[in-house]
């Protein structure tokens, strides 16, 4: 049996500055392996988002010229973001999504832009300064270890209910203080890594795909799927 998921790619023609869209590729790679077919479909400006619609949401990052009209925009879709994530919506976001998913972001030139305040986290601005590089994050849920590239400006500290994705073992993290990277609430995944996290990291793609199935599918047996060995491609 073929499986079916519609995906949300969120501003998929602004937030793709460090080709996060290899995230969508990834997770049509594995989806296949998991006979899933993914529809996916892009929502930018102006475009209704329904919570109703879309089993899988994916929300990359941006310069701070596209997370500012991202921002705007974003507001609009605020209830049906926030309705999709507490309804355990399986989303993926990325540096200006992760950001943009939280209450504020303060850019490099100091302006203040509003997020969805879905995830009780906040982001400040470094002075001169970005976290650029390698980063190797584990995560004491699972025991897995996750490989990425950071290269983010804003400084984050999660809020309420979530979590880390991992506990830094190298590199700076969430805000080079706390020893944190990313966020786990409910079925949100969020993070800092480019390169893009789930070419490296397949578990995550696997965990996000079973979770929008277990969703849709709450009847059928996705045991099998939940077994799919995941290569090491770090």
């Amino acid at each position: 049996m073929t499986y079916e998921l519609n995906v949300a790619h969120l501003y998929g023609d602004l937030m793709n500055t460090y080709g996060d869209v290899g995230n969508i590729l990834a997770l049509n790679y594995y989806a296949k392996q998991m006979d899933v077919h993914l529809n996916v479909n892009v929502v930018s400006l102006e475009d209704d988002f329904k919570a109703a619609d879309y089993d899988l949401a994916f929300f990359g990052g941006g310069q701070d010229f596209e997370q500012t009209i991202v921002s705007q925009d974003i507001q609009t879709k605020k209830a049906e973001l926030t309705k999709f994530i507490e309804s355990d919506g399986p989303l993926l976001a990325i540096c200006g999504g992760f950001q943009l998913l939280g209450h504020y972001y303060i850019g490099a030139d100091g302006e203040k832009l509003p997020g969805i305040g879905a995830l009780d986290h906040y982001t400040l601005a470094q002075d001169h300064n970005r976290f650029i590089g390698n980063i190797v994050i584990k995560n004491q849920e699972t025991g897995e270890t996750y490989h990425g590239f950071e290269n983010h400006q804003g400084r984050t500290f999660l809020g309420d209910g979530e979590r880390p994705l991992g506990n830094v073992v190298s590199g700076k993290g969430n805000n080079g203080e706390d020893g944190t990277e990313g966020a786990i609430y409910k079925n949100v995944y969020c993070s800092y890594f480019h390169g893009p996290i789930l070419t490296r990291n397949g578990d995550i793609a696997k965990h996000l795909l079973v979770a929008a199935l277990r969703r849709k599918y709450p009847d059928a047996d996705f045991s099998q799927q939940e077994a799919l060995p995941i290569p090491a491609t770090f």
